[in-house]
This record gives structure tokens, C-alpha cells and sequence, in this order.
């Protein structure tokens, strides 16, 4: 008991004991918040997210490449899991998630994201759909020969290496890149304040431009795309963007491509056709697409086309159905391509970091110039490693034939002297390089024969070395040198092989004329009904009585008119907005429809004025509640978006009120009748209306407090006439005495006049 007392006052005192106080920096906390994000956004634009302009890799896929190395992936080499190359990577090269390294990996495996892949793979490494692949544990990879490519030579000391991040290895700052790989595979990343985008292209166009620099340094970007036509995506498609555009995207390093895909028209006979999509734009997921498709279908917005589905195997094969034999198929797949992914538009924005490691947006010539002082600067380094390594090499075999030529003496000295190296050091002037050699040479080597062949060789290393003195001191020879390795490089991306060829088309896009999509509905009578809560519905058929349509409860009828399916429904609503919509893709009679709200932006506190069908060539009277009004043309009106168009412009407080028809041409006999909340009446020359496209037009009665509840144009030879409750028409005899100037008080209405204060149809 009195040990465990002991032990517990012994615990009790050294927890008591004050703790060591930590070491506390007073720094202002916007300075010291700045300092570290910056530190933040350069690690992520030097070290994760921009690509080196000489290899073209981030990090990542840089450490990937040079860690399959090691590990003797070579293309001629047996599989290995890919789990094992991602712990690999991790474990000494790159401290981040493994999935993030696989995630790089997988891509530089798929054929449809990178033009030339750098990795041969072996498993689902996902596909075009958009399917992820399968889990590092099942899947195998090795290096291909491209990637060999890459990293050839980097054994030689052409490149600078530095230390690992937990300081055990070493790792390469860039790799030799025997191909201009930034433009070959293009580049996408998200920096901190920057971001790069920058396509794939053909090697072989590419090695053409580069060998056209090397002749002409001061070569202008246009004489360049002569060589390099524009993008080459691994997926193919058709590139329509203009030479104008191309030319200055590629001359600033910023622009954009505009990629269709590639399509062909199958005859089915009878009149009757069927498109087969064969390429899709690069980085768009068939499944995707298909999708999207499919519910611009459901929601009639391509009412053009019939049905969708997908017959790919291990090509892409979309088949599109259109709906009718008549549309010209040109014409179709323009509506596709304004409406789906079907085209779109890839970013060009060549930002890279610099042989210097600073991010700058280059241009093409810029780029190519870069990856063409990398070769030559890596072809310096592995001439002076070569040097060195020949220096070495003939210093030894100075020695063997010193050895040779008093060979008696060399046996003898090893044989009997107690420190043979010493003896042989000073008896024939050696280094020690060479006794060393000397001194480890095998009893075999003695024979005549082998000392021939070192002669041999030693003549051989003397008139390379001469080669090689000469290649460092000459420029020209050097850039010569360059030439060759890629022209020789140029044969694994023979323009006719299936790696080499050209994938994406380049073509100006067709100018076609827009689908009648009325041939596409088929004409049918119908009657559309608006409700006086805003519920809009097409019932099939013309309804004759009106009384039998049902409403939901506490609504009632507003407006119905009798269609075709071919028709326009024109809506005219208290916010002086026009809303044009095709009676086809109207809802369904069955049940109460839906509201108008939902078709067109119209806010909670509008109402419906008007509603008409679209005749085109007619003009209508417009007026607002604040008593101003003008005559427009009906064309003028029509709209093709869901927001309408804006005819009249509505005072604050007002609303608009009237829409009625107007004669074409307006003469003397036409008069316009004017009554206010107040009552009363006014009739004018409706020559004094000035017609308008927009506007708020001109007063034409004036109020004090209220405002105008309605307005009529009629002909003096008709006469003025209003519709009672009963439905009945009433004719105004004494309209006369009415008559006065736009803009007048005018008089109390005649006795009768509806109390609504609204002159009916």
C-alpha cells in the first residue's frame, strides 16, 4: 500500500509540473494569411497543376514514367500490377493520394484521352462512356515505346535530378523528351489564378514544324501551320474552326477549336435515311450524350428527330432517326449541333511553365522553340557524358597497351614485388586508373587477339571523341545532330500508321438553311384553353361548347381558341410583353394543364391580356391602364424566347390593357373609341395613333385619378357598337357626340354601357 501511495504522489507531482511554453510569432494576420497563400498558389502552379514547356508532364505523371523505369517496365517487358507501380510512386517519389495517382495514371493508358499513350495497359482502364476503371489491384501496365522515348537518355546526365521529398532518392526536374510531348498530348489543369488548356496535336506535323524552325528560326506562325494544321484529338471529329482564328490562337497561345463529330447518312430505301454518328468530340462521355439527347427529345426540343440508340462495340456507332424523309440531313445534324454536345468547343490557353520554371502563356512558335533549346541543350550534356565516359575509357586502355608491350615485366613485377601497384605505378608512369585495370585484367586477355581489339578500339573512341569535340564546338552540327534524332523519331509516328495518321478532319462549316419544323408536326385541330388563374392546356379536337371544359375549383375560363398543331399562340400580358409558343408543345388536354408561368417567364403579379393565333402581316391597337397607346405591327410582336418581347412599355403603377385588332392601313372613316375607370367617353381620329415597334406610345385620354379600362377602333360606316351581359350586340347611335381630340376628358358614357366599362369582343 505504501509503494502504490508513493508511486501515485510521484505521478501527481510531474503532472503538476508547468509545460514547456511553445515559441509564439506576433505577425499581422493579413501578412502572415498573404505570405502563405501565395507559398500555396506557387506549389500548385510550379508542382501540380501547369506542365513543363520542354517534356510536357506535371510532376505527377513525370514521376509515374521515371518510377516504371526503375522498376524495368519496358515495353518488351513483362506486366506488373498497377497497384504495386502506384506504391512505388508513393513511397518514394510523389506523397500524395494513391488514388490521385492512379486517377493520372489511368489517363496517360486511355487511347481516347491522350493522342499517343505513354502507358500499355492490361485490364478495364474505363472507356468512352464515361465508366471509371477498374481498381489499381486488378488492372497491369508497362511503359510503351513513346514513353521510352521520353525518358531515353536520362542515364547520361542530360537532365538535372534533385532530391526526393523525404530525401532518399532522387528524382528527374524533366526528362529528355526525344518528341515535343506537351503539344502531342496537350495539357488541362486548374492552378491558382491560372489555368492551362491546350489540345492534342500530330507528332509527325509537329516534328515537320520543328525541323522547318531549325532551318528557319525566324519562322512566323503562319508558315508553321502549314505543318501543323490545327488539333489531332484521339477521338477524331471534325475541326471547323476558321484559318483567321486558328492563326491568332495559335500566333498568342489563346483561342479556341470548334469540334464536330463525325457523321454518315445511311440509305434505308423507300425515301427513308438514317444517321450514323462515328466520332464524337473529344472529352464528351457517349453515355452522356446520349442522355442528353434523349431529354431534349422528351422536353420537344428537337422535334426533328425520332429516336437515339447506341450500337457501338469497340467503335463509336450512334444511330439518329429523323422524323420525317423530307428534312435534308445536313440540315438535321446543324440542329444537333446547335442544341447537343454533339459540337463543341475546346479552350486553347498555352500557359506552361518556362525552362526557367515561371508560368507564361506561349505561343506555337514560342513552344516549339523551347522544346528545340531542350534537345539541343540535352544533346550537349550527353556528348559531354560520352566525352567523359571515351576520357576514361582510353586512359585504360593506355595502360593495356602499355601492359602489352612489356608484359614479361608487368608479370614479373606482380609476381615477385611486394606492392606490385606501387611498382607498376613508377616503373611505367600509370595513373592509378590504369594500374587498377592493369591489375584486375583476367589471364584470358593475355592472347594476341586481344590486344588487337583493344587497339581496335582504341581507335575507334579516338575518332569518336574527335566527332564529338567537333559536334560541341559547332552549332550547326548540332542542330543537324537534332534533325536526325527526329527524323528518326518520326518513323515510330508514320503519318500512315494507326498511331501516326491523323484523326481529326479540318473543314469550314456548311452553311444550311434552318428545318421547317412544320413539316415535322402534323397538322391536327385542336383547342387551347387558358384559364383565368394562368393554366394553359391543348384538348384534341375544336370544342363547339365551351360550357363542357372543366376548370379546377374557384377557376374559371379566360380565353378559347380553336388551332391547328401547326399554329403559333400569340399572348399579349399586363407587363406589355408579347410570348409566342407552338401550339404542338403545348400540354396535354388531360387534366387542368399547366401553368403559363412554367412555359414563359412571367412574373406572379401578370396577366394574360390577350391571346391569338400568329397570322403574320396584321397590326393591333396596344394601350396601357395609364391612357397611352400606338399601333404595332404584328411581326414586330413575335418572339422565339422564353422571356417574350417587350412592345409596350408600361408605366410604373400601370399595366397594359388593351390588344386589339387594327386595320392595315388606317384612313379618315377610322375612328377610336376611349372609355376610362371614370366612365367616360371619347372618340377620335385613329389617324392621330402613331404606329410603333416599341414604346409607350401617346396619350389618348386624359384622367385624374383613374385610368383606362378599354379601347376600340371602328369605321364610321360600321359605327361603334359594345356587347351587353347577355351577349348581345349594342350599337353607340349618338357616337358623334363623342368626337373631340386625342387626349381630351371626353363625356359619361351612354346610358346602357356595361358597368364592367369594357366593349366585350
Amino acid at each position: 500500500m505504501k509503494r502504490s501511495k508513493t508511486k501515485s504522489a510521484k505521478s501527481q507531482k510531474s503532472a503538476q509540473k508547468p509545460a514547456k511554453p511553445e515559441e509564439i510569432f506576433l505577425e499581422p494576420f493579413d501578412e502572415a494569411l498573404s505570405q502563405r497563400y501565395l507559398a500555396y498558389a506557387l506549389s500548385t502552379i510550379t508542382a501540380r497543376a501547369l506542365p513543363d514547356v520542354r517534356d510536357g508532364l506535371k510532376p505527377v505523371h513525370r514521376r509515374i514514367l521515371y518510377a516504371m523505369r526503375q522498376m524495368k517496365l519496358n515495353p518488351a517487358g513483362s506486366f506488373k500490377k498497377s497497384a504495386k507501380v502506384v506504391g512505388e510512386v508513393m513511397g518514394n517519389f510523389h506523397p500524395h493520394g494513391d488514388q490521385a495517382i492512379y486517377d493520372a495514371m489511368v489517363r496517360l493508358v486511355q487511347d481516347f484521352s491522350v493522342r499517343v499513350p505513354l502507358i500499355d495497359g492490361q485490364g478495364n482502364f474505363g472507356n468512352i462512356d464515361g465508366d471509371n476503371a477498374a481498381a489499381m489491384r486488378y488492372t497491369e501496365s508497362r511503359l510503351t515505346e513513346a514513353a521510352q522515348l521520353l525518358l531515353d537518355g536520362i542515364d547520361e546526365d542530360t537532365v538535372d535530378f534533385r532530391e526526393t521529398y523525404d530525401g532518399e532518392g532522387k528524382e528527374p526536374i524533366v526528362l529528355p523528351a526525344a518528341f515535343p510531348n506537351l503539344l502531342a498530348n496537350g495539357a488541362s489543369g486548374i492552378a491558382v489564378g491560372m489555368a492551362t488548356s491546350i489540345p492534342p496535336h500530330n507528332v509527325a506535323e509537329l516534328i515537320d514544324a520543328s525541323l522547318h524552325l531549325i532551318k528557319t528560326p525566324n519562322a512566323r506562325t503562319q508558315t508553321l501551320l502549314g505543318y501543323v494544321k490545327g488539333p489531332d484529338f484521339p477521338t477524331g471529329g471534325i475541326c471547323i474552326e476558321d484559318a483567321a482564328s486558328m492563326e491568332e490562337a495559335y500566333a498568342t497561345g489563346r483561342g479556341g477549336f470548334r469540334v464536330r463529330a463525325r457523321w454518315e447518312q445511311e440509305d434505308l430505301g423507300r425515301g427513308k435515311y438514317q444517321i450514323v454518328v462515328t466520332e464524337i468530340p473529344y472529352q464528351v462521355q457517349k453515355s452522356k450524350l446520349i442522355e442528353k439527347i434523349a431529354e431534349l427529345m422528351q422536353a420537344k426540343k428537337l422535334p426533328a428527330l425520332a429516336d437515339i440508340r447506341d450500337e457501338s462495340a469497340e467503335d463509336i456507332r450512334l444511330i439518329l432517326e429523323p422524323k420525317s424523309g423530307n428534312i435534308e440531313p445536313a440540315a438535321l445534324m446543324e440542329s444537333l449541333f446547335k442544341a447537343t454536345d454533339l459540337e463543341s468547343r475546346f479552350s486553347l490557353n498555352m500557359n506552361v511553365l518556362g525552362a526557367d520554371g515561371s508560368p507564361r502563356v506561349m505561343g506555337l512558335r514560342e513552344v516549339l522553340q523551347s522544346y528545340l533549346d531542350h534537345r539541343k541543350e540535352v544533346l550537349r550534356r550527353r556528348t559531354e557524358f560520352r566525352l567523359d565516359k571515351i576520357a576514361r575509357r582510353l586512359e585504360i586502355l593506355d595502360g593495356f597497351l602499355i601492359a602489352y608491350l612489356n608484359l614479361d615485366e608487368v608479370i614479373r613485377i606482380i609476381r615477385y614485388e611486394d606492392d606490385p601497384k606501387a611498382e607498376l605505378m613508377k616503373t611505367f608512369k600509370l595513373t592509378e586508373t590504369q594500374t587498377e585495370a592493369i591489375l584486375n585484367m583476367r589471364l584470358r586477355s593475355l592472347r594476341k587477339l586481344e590486344e588487337m581489339e583493344i587497339k581496335t578500339e582504341h581507335s575507334d573512341l579516338k575518332k569518336e571523341q574527335k566527332e564529338l569535340k567537333a559536334l560541341l564546338k559547332s552549332e550547326e552540327k548540332q542542330w543537324a545532330k537534332i534533325a536526325d534524332q527526329l527524323k528518326e523519331v518520326k518513323k515510330l509516328f508514320d503519318p500512315k500508321s494507326d498511331l501516326g495518321r491523323r484523326r481529326t478532319d479540318l473543314a469550314d462549316a456548311p452553311a444550311i438553311d434552318d428545318i421547317d419544323l412544320d413539316i415535322l408536326v402534323e397538322k391536327e385541330p385542336v383547342t387551347i384553353v387558358l384559364s383565368e388563374k394562368g393554366w394553359v392546356r391543348s384538348m384534341k379536337g375544336h370544342v363547339e361548347d365551351a360550357k363542357s371544359i372543366k376548370y379546377k375549383e374557384g377557376d374559371r375560363e379566360h380565353w378559347v381558341v380553336h388551332a391547328q398543331t401547326t399554329d403559333k399562340l400569340m399572348l399579349f400580358a399586363t407587363n406589355g410583353k408579347f410570348y409566342a409558343l407552338d401550339v404542338a408543345n403545348l400540354p396535354g388536354g388531360r387534366g387542368h394543364g399547366e401553368p403559363i408561368r412554367l412555359i414563359v417567364d412571367m412574373g406572379n403579379d401578370d396577366a394574360v391580356v390577350a391571346a391569338f393565333l400568329y397570322e403574320g402581316g396584321r397590326k393591333f391597337l396596344l394601350a396601357s391602364s395609364s391612357g397611352h397607346g400606338f399601333i404595332a405591327p404584328e411581326d414586330e410582336c413575335l418572339s422565339n424566347t422564353r422571356k417574350g418581347k417587350q412592345v409596350l412599355n408600361v408605366a410604373s403603377g400601370a399595366e397594359a390593357a388593351v390588344c386589339r385588332p387594327a386595320p392595315s392601313q388606317v384612313s379618315k372613316d377610322d375612328m377610336l373609341a376611349v372609355v376610362g375607370d371614370n366612365k367616360k367617353f371619347l372618340v377620335f381620329e385613329a389617324s392621330e395613333l402613331p404606329e410603333m415597334t416599341r414604346g409607350k406610345g401617346v396619350v389618348l385620354q386624359k384622367y385624374q385619378k383613374d385610368g383606362l379600362s378599354d379601347a376600340k377602333l371602328f369605321s364610321k360606316k360600321e359605327g361603334l357598337t359594345w356587347t351587353d351581359r347577355s351577349g348581345r350586340t349594342q350599337t353607340v347611335e349618338d357616337w358623334k357626340s363623342y368626337l373631340g381630340k386625342r387626349a381630351q376628358a371626353g363625356k359619361i358614357a351612354p346610358k346602357g354601357f356595361p358597368t364592367s366599362k369594357k366593349f366585350g369582343a
